[in-house]
């Protein structure tokens, strides 16, 4: 089975995953694949060049911070990037899948699933909740980044009652919650299923 695993921003996707990965599962982290495919994939370097212009790298490396300012402050553009970058990434994904063929599950951890219908592509699919006050510290932290950034980024993606309707899993990754008992209860369902 291959199962999608997503939550918004700082919900703590990559948390489970590494939860899946120490039970022995391939956990293919899309977001991390996107981003060494943005630096190393020559067609994704030609055509965002193109489409944002040639000082989107600097020397070599895709300028993150200036490509976050701009896909989160346009929602055209943000569309544009991701139609050029999910074909690649879902290649990508494709091999993975191929590579753990004998494997029972095969995650995807992707932040906008949902969003892009990618959902649809999986056997069954996990959501990540926390409470937004609670994403937008661990995302200050971690990114370095404004408290009104992380929001700008958490209301360019879906809510996570939007979300909830198409989900077949939950996991509340709220910091009280236990996580491991969370995990373990969807693995044993998906297996037996």
């Amino acid at each position: 089975m291959i199962i999608g695993l997503t939550g918004g921003i700082g919900a703590g996707k990559s948390v489970i995953g590494r939860i899946l990965e120490s039970f022995g599962f391939p956990v293919y982290y899309s977001d991390f694949e996107a981003k060494k495919l943005m630096n190393t994939d020559p067609i994704i370097r030609e055509e965002l060049s193109k489409l944002l212009d040639e000082e989107i790298y600097k020397s070599g490396q895709l300028d993150r911070e200036r490509l976050a300012k701009i896909i989160f402050s346009s929602a055209g553009l943000r569309d544009e990037v991701n139609h050029l970058i999910h074909p690649r990434v879902r290649e990508h994904f494709n091999l993975f899948c191929e590579e753990n063929s004998m494997k029972k599950l095969i995650f995807n951890e992707a932040a906008i699933l949902f969003e892009t219908g990618a959902y649809e592509n999986f056997d069954k699919n996990i959501l990540v909740i926390a409470p937004d006050e609670l994403r937008i510290k661990r995302v200050m932290k971690r990114d370095n980044i404004s408290a009104q950034e992380v929001k700008n980024r958490i209301n360019a993606q879906w809510s996570d009652a939007r979300k909830k309707k198409l989900a077949d899993h939950i996991i509340v990754n709220d910091g009280k919650t236990a996580l491991l008992d969370q995990v373990k209860k969807i693995v044993d369902q998906l297996i037996s299923s």
